[in-house]
């Protein structure tokens, strides 16, 4: 099961292919080569990157 790495919640919708949104912390998720992408979700809808906070082993994605 689909985890934040953010918030450690397990309350995670999905939004897309590969996309996830977070209800704990309300940032999306997108998963790919097995890596958990982290993005906020800005005012004017753009997504800012929030991967740099995240070391890669705590978004690594095992299904």
């Amino acid at each position: 099961m689909l985890k934040c790495p953010n918030c450690n919640s397990k309350d995670i919708g999905k939004i897309g292919i590969s996309q996830y949104y977070c209800w704990g912390c309300f940032i999306e998720l997108t998963i790919t080569k097995g890596i958990i992408n982290t993005h906020q979700v800005e005012e004017d809808g753009t997504l800012s990157s929030l991967d740099d906070l995240f070391a890669e082993e705590e978004r690594r994605y095992l299904s």
